[in-house]
């Protein structure tokens, strides 16, 4: 099927950027015109010296912390100015706009958080009170529960800019997604790669989302066509395995609160003919953990999986170390 030019909406970073072309590159092989345009969002504006963040978007939407990477995306999403929004799905909250869809989620990166460090090999290789530069809860807390006397430096910015604050010695290590470090080829110093046991990984992490609007909704124009029609192309680059997966992650962190800003990790994967969904939460001290592992046959529901294991982790307290109430 030909389609209009697919024009993406990307950040300016170079992670974006990357993730931009790649998608691009793959559309083109499959004989579509692509074009990418660089938005700049409040969160990228966020790291320039000097800025001040507004109290809300410019609509008066509060600013919290997911939006500020995506907010100025949609906004150009919703008015057919792009057809086409990349995102880090980790990004992304767990309730789109009903104007929005997922319309596919490619072959997922290693999802597994990545140890950065030169002088040493190895988390327990680090000196009593270590510094470890990361800003997320969710790796503070599990870090600490695997060694309580770490300490930890505020780190914000993209890949880049960490690695240059981790090379003037702001810490000894940074812990950093793997999938951003692989795909902008910055691992040369990964020492260690977490078990999804150990840092369980963010609901989502490693996988792109290729957000568009919904087909069922399409924008008023001339061409009624163009939305369904960008919507299936866009659909043609999904991976069943990795949407299953994310689904049943994500359906954890909606019935635990659906904050990325929780102390929360879960990760599923396919293994022999069973997915796996392991997930975690932490008290923010690292000093009390619940932890689950389920085992379901292919052919149950994602959503089914993801809630089962939710629940299970309330029985073990996990609402009580997150202090947040489930959503009704």
């Amino acid at each position: 099927m030909t389609t209009p030019t697919i024009r993406i909406g990307s950040r300016g970073s170079q992670l974006a950027l990357w993730q931009a072309n790649h998608i691009a590159a793959q559309l083109r092989e499959r004989g579509h015109a692509v074009e990418i345009e660089v938005i700049r969002t409040v969160g990228d504006r966020m790291q320039d010296p000097g800025f001040v963040a507004p109290a809300t978007f410019p609509d008066g939407t509060s600013l919290d912390a997911k939006g500020i990477f995506i907010k100025e995306i949609e906004d150009a999403l919703a008015v057919g100015k792009i057809d086409l929004a990349v995102h880090s799905l980790k990004d992304l909250p767990t309730t789109l706009d009903p104007r929005f869809t997922l319309a596919a989620i490619p072959v997922r990166a290693d999802a597994r958080d990545a140890f950065v460090c030169e002088s040493y090999w190895g988390l327990h290789m680090l000196p009593s009170g270590a510094r470890i530069g990361t800003t997320s809860p969710r790796r503070q807390a599990m870090l600490l529960a695997l060694r309580p006397d770490l300490e930890f430096v505020e780190m914000r910015g993209n890949i880049d800019t960490r690695l240059r604050k981790w090379s003037e010695g702001q810490a000894e290590a940074l812990v950093l997604a793997s999938a951003g470090l692989d795909r902008i080829g910055r691992a040369e110093n990964v020492h260690q790669r977490f078990s999804v046991d150990e840092l369980t990984p963010a609901p989502g992490q490693g996988a792109l989302a290729l957000e568009t609007r919904c087909p069922r909704h399409p924008l008023d124009t001339e061409d009624p066509s163009r939305d369904p029609a960008i919507y299936a192309a866009i659909r043609e680059l999904n991976d069943s395995a990795a949407e299953y997966a994310v689904q049943a992650e994500r359906t954890v962190l909606a019935v635990l609160g659906g904050g990325c800003q929780l102390p929360l990790g879960a990760f599923c994967h396919a293994v022999d003919d069973q997915w796996h969904l392991h997930a975690m939460v932490v008290s923010p001290d690292g000093e009390q953990v619940a932890h689950v592992v389920q085992k379901v046959p292919f052919g149950t529901p994602a959503c089914e999986l993801g809630s089962a294991v939710a629940s299970e982790l309330t029985a073990r307290g996990a609402l009580e170390l997150l202090q947040v109430q489930p959503v009704a």
